[in-house]
């Protein structure tokens, strides 16, 4: 069997749209948070999901010495905050950019984003560069959907919800 080479891997997932979101945590191991696309729901029962990190990520070590996570599932007007979190601007600077609250665990919750996942990391799993987070969800917030921010062929899109009563949505 052959090898996907790398560079072909990723220009093939750049096909690949994916809801764009900022990760965040806080707890002994401080406050840190990153952007990420790869995000997916496991299971409803328990509630769980799976967040994918790169070990070079500077949010790496606080995310995974702390144990929760909080997934902010971002709207079109959250671009600029994603490029901040995306980036190699400090912690500091990433969290002053936005308003912040917390939900059970006590990582932060972005004010106004379309929904937040709080959770408690159940598993770690290792593959290549990244870990995988199984991530048990404790609890949700919702603040409506009209929009989402997402990414695809390397930019950012938005995609929306033209019928506020649209299934799933909620004002």
């Amino acid at each position: 069997m052959q090898d996907v080479a790398p560079q072909d891997y990723r220009d093939a997932m750049a096909c690949l749209g994916a809801a764009v979101s900022i990760v965040t945590t806080d707890g002994g191991a401080g406050r840190a948070g990153f952007a990420a696309s790869a995000i997916c729901s496991v299971t409803d029962d328990p509630p769980t999901l799976l967040v994918c990190i790169n070990r070079g990520s500077s949010a790496y070590a606080g995310v995974t010495r702390n144990k929760v996570a909080c997934v902010n599932v971002l709207s079109a007007r959250h671009e600029p905050l994603s490029r901040l979190f995306g980036g190699k601007v400090p912690a500091e600077e990433r969290f002053a950019a936005a308003a912040w609250s917390t939900l059970e665990t006590g990582a932060p919750m972005l004010a106004d984003c379309a929904a937040a996942f709080d959770c408690r990391i159940a598993d770690i799993v290792n593959v290549g560069t990244h870990d995988v987070l199984f991530c048990r969800v404790v609890a949700v917030q919702k603040s409506g959907c009209t929009d989402n921010l997402i990414y695809f062929g390397r930019a950012y899109h938005t995609v929306g919800v033209t019928d506020p009563a649209e299934p799933g949505c909620s004002f």
